[in-house]
């Protein structure tokens, strides 16, 4: 549990980096620019960790009991944003909120001393990037799986997240205070940061903050990858959800059904869609929800699919899955599908039910699913859309028009992921795999970066490869350092480039060898020459 805690908590600083933090960024330099207590940035920062924890846990279940509508809290914090703004620009306003508290107390309340209003509302307007680890929470949260571990997951993710606002308030603080410009003009200070205050309200109010982040590359999406898709996440996180997997698409199963969706939108009267209906047809079910960037920057793609390729017998169904209360705001939904301009089906799955039918663990998610009825491909984030298209393109049997042309914005990863070789968890491979018996193979004529490939003779496992007579491997990577899990008795050949690195020897149970290691980051091509009978498993980079 320790380690997966440190996991969140390196996820929250992280998420404090990204672009997600930036819409909140001038309430926090207002913060921190309008007091003059030292511990006014901690009390900011505790009761946006307090509010943050306890709302993401316990928000729509506490709404519900109340009978309050889901977006009540958000809506709430936008309008003690607006009030606070007033109070800073116009001083009677502060004269005035604070009289309650007079004559109840006796004592001045300084309405922007205590921090209060403005960690709360912090809390409940920060919308984190939706990366593996906040995806876990959220989905334990919205099916009532709330245990202490997930408490502790979610209170150590704010912490993180937190620490890098601390340092904004405390600097903003210090800037102000040794700036004698700013201390000789305070009040006039205090009267812009409430207009500050006021435009970032209003932008989030109106959803122009959102469009903002969406349009920057996501530059710490590396980083984010390498924190919490590595193997040791991946484990304590599918340790914390029980053990569920999401669906292997390269093996077929059948795709679940649409199951305990509470609306549907831009389907004929709003009736709904069952996968026994769009039998015939292929089907790309897209997990997302409408705050999230990362679901966003992928909508461009997906609307240009929509409009390509429905004649031809495509169907594009989003379901939205929410991360946040006010994400189940039906009418929420509906505003955000418009304005996005999707035209294809939207299912509305609040209470998880088809996420959970899935096995789902991420947004965006994509199942390709042909006119079969079976998952045929699976893709987790953003990015590999060719890749996406051209089995969209195979599937329903049509490759003579173009592809579509939309530039990708995922962000670029510094290193190569890690790279699961057997059918069950198989991704970036070029080519088609044959399942459970020896097949031949051929090299592909070029490779993108991360993309790999067999030739020869390989035998595709569900968890592992086992190479025949003639198998190599090629690989496109980034990294400093190249590992392979190896089993069995043989030996391999490791080519970088072109040229022969060093001959590994495989001896007995399966486990982690060295490959190659270079002095710094070397992006190139490598090749795996084995001998008849190696297993391979998984690569990861360092």
């Amino acid at each position: 549990m320790l380690i997966l805690l440190g996991i969140a908590f390196l996820a929250g600083i992280v998420t404090a980096l990204s672009p997600c933090v930036l819409p909140v960024l001038p309430i926090l330099l207002v913060g921190g620019a309008t007091g003059t207590s030292k511990r006014r940035p901690l009390a900011i920062v505790a009761w946006l960790v307090g509010s943050f924890t306890i709302f993401t846990l316990a928000g729509t279940a506490l709404l519900d009991a109340l009978g309050l509508p889901d977006d009540f809290l958000r809506n709430l914090a936008i309008v003690l944003l607006f009030l606070l703004a007033a109070t800073l620009i116009f001083p009677p306003v502060a004269r005035l909120v604070e009289r309650p508290f007079y004559r109840l107390t006796r004592r001045r309340v300084n309405t922007e001393g205590n921090g209060f209003v403005l960690g709360a509302s912090l809390g409940l307007v920060f919308v984190p990037c939706a990366g593996p680890v906040f995806a876990a929470v959220a989905s334990l949260s919205a099916t009532g799986e709330v245990g202490l571990r997930v408490v502790l997951l979610t209170l150590a993710y704010a912490v993180g997240a937190a620490l890098p606002m601390l340092a904004i308030l405390f600097g903003s603080q210090r800037l102000t205070a040794g700036v004698g410009l700013l201390k000789r003009e305070a009040p006039r200070v205090r009267v812009a940061a409430g207009i500050v205050l006021a435009v970032t309200a209003l932008a989030i109010t109106e959803g122009w903050d959102q469009r903002f982040t969406t349009s920057l590359p996501g530059y710490t999406q590396a980083f984010q990858d390498h924190v919490e898709n590595s193997s040791v996440a991946k484990r304590e996180l599918h340790s914390l959800r029980g053990g569920g997997d999401a669906l292997a698409a390269a093996k077929g199963p059948a795709a679940p059904d649409f199951t305990g969706i509470a609306q549907w939108i831009n389907t004929p009267g709003g009736k709904p869609l069952t996968l026994q209906q769009l039998r015939g047809k292929v089907v790309l079910v897209d997990f997302w929800t409408y705050s999230c960037i990362n679901c966003l920057r992928t909508l461009p793609h997906l609307k240009a699919w929509d409009a390509r390729y429905r004649k031809d017998g495509l169907v594009i169904v989003g379901v939205h899955t929410p991360e946040f209360a006010f994400e189940h705001v039906p009418s929420n939904v509906r505003t955000a599908v418009k304005s996005l301009g999707v035209r294809y089906p939207v299912a509305l799955d609040n209470k998880y039910a088809t996420w959970t039918a899935y096995h789902n663990e991420y947004w965006p998610a994509e199942y390709l699913i042909d006119r079969t009825g079976r998952v045929r491909h699976t893709h987790f984030g953003e990015g590999q859309y060719p890749e996406t298209e051209d089995l969209i393109r195979k599937y329903l049997g049509d490759a003579t028009q173009p592809m579509t042309d939309v530039a990708d914005t995922t962000p670029q990863h510094f290193m190569t992921p890690e790279s699961y070789l057997g059918y069950g968890r198989l991704d970036r491979f070029i080519g088609r795999v044959t399942y459970d018996r020896y097949a031949l193979y051929k090299f592909p004529d070029q490779l993108a970066q991360d993309d790999l490939a067999y030739s020869g003779s390989w035998k595709v496992l569900e968890q592992r490869i086992v190479s025949g007579p003639f198998a190599r491997l090629r690989l496109r990577f980034a990294a400093q350092k190249i590992h392979l899990v190896l089993g069995g008795q043989g030996s391999v050949l490791v080519m970088v480039d072109g040229k022969p690195v060093r001959t590994v020897a495989v001896r007995g149970e399966p486990r982690l060898y060295t490959l190659a290691s270079f002095p710094k980051l070397h992006t190139g091509l490598l090749e795996l020459r084995f001998s008849q009978g190696v297993s391979g498993y998984a690569f990861t980079f360092g």
